[in-house]
């Protein structure tokens, strides 16, 4: 925190929306030079894990779904929401396997990082899962319309600058495992 300067204060919050997957608060917050800011939004989900799936071959697994919001069939590492009490390696394990159908010998956590600390209360934790290998059927929830697609990473890396991979949260977690994962050099 810059010197002299104090965290913002909650002046008071309304609940607007609550469901299963989403809290919409409006808050009315002071700055730390004493403006008011209200409604200011602030959105509550569970965290979610990014799973960076590397395969012995050196194939990234990636799924190619439909998103919404962007109106568009996305390329990205799967992925999803934690339960609760659940550590990230177990939720990525579990995204891996039913949303690709492949299993991974290892995960570690490469980070954690906030999805959009300016409104958003959870974290995007990126798991790195090495030697993911095809398994069986994937198990996908309803609305979960994707393709399991493989990948050389050498050409995923290579697609970074072409717009292959179109989300800001997907794309920065890739970056930090593949690094991780010795595959690219910042």
């Amino acid at each position: 925190m810059p010197e002299g300067e104090r965290p913002w204060k909650t002046l008071s919050r309304r609940e607007v929306v609550r469901n299963r997957h989403l809290n919409l608060d409006a808050e009315a917050v002071e700055t730390s030079t004493g403006a008011v800011l209200d409604p200011y939004w602030i959105m509550s989900y569970p965290d979610w894990v990014l799973v960076v799936a590397l395969t012995p071959e050196d194939q990234l697994v990636l799924v190619r779904q439909w998103r919404q919001g962007a109106k568009a069939w996305v390329l990205e590492p799967p992925g999803g929401v934690m339960d609760p009490g659940e550590d990230a390696c177990t939720t990525a394990a579990r995204e891996l396997r039913e949303e690709t159908g492949y299993e991974a010998g290892s995960c570690r956590l490469i980070g954690s990082l906030w999805s959009d600390p300016a409104h958003n209360t959870n974290r995007v934790h990126v798991v790195l899962a090495e030697g993911a290998m095809a398994t069986g059927a994937h198990d996908r929830e309803a609305g979960e319309e994707m393709e399991t697609v493989t990948l050389p990473v050498a050409e995923a890396v290579a697609g970074v600058t072409r717009g292959m991979f179109v989300h800001a949260m997907h794309l920065g977690g890739l970056l930090l495992a593949l690094q991780a994962a010795g595959r690219i050099r910042f």
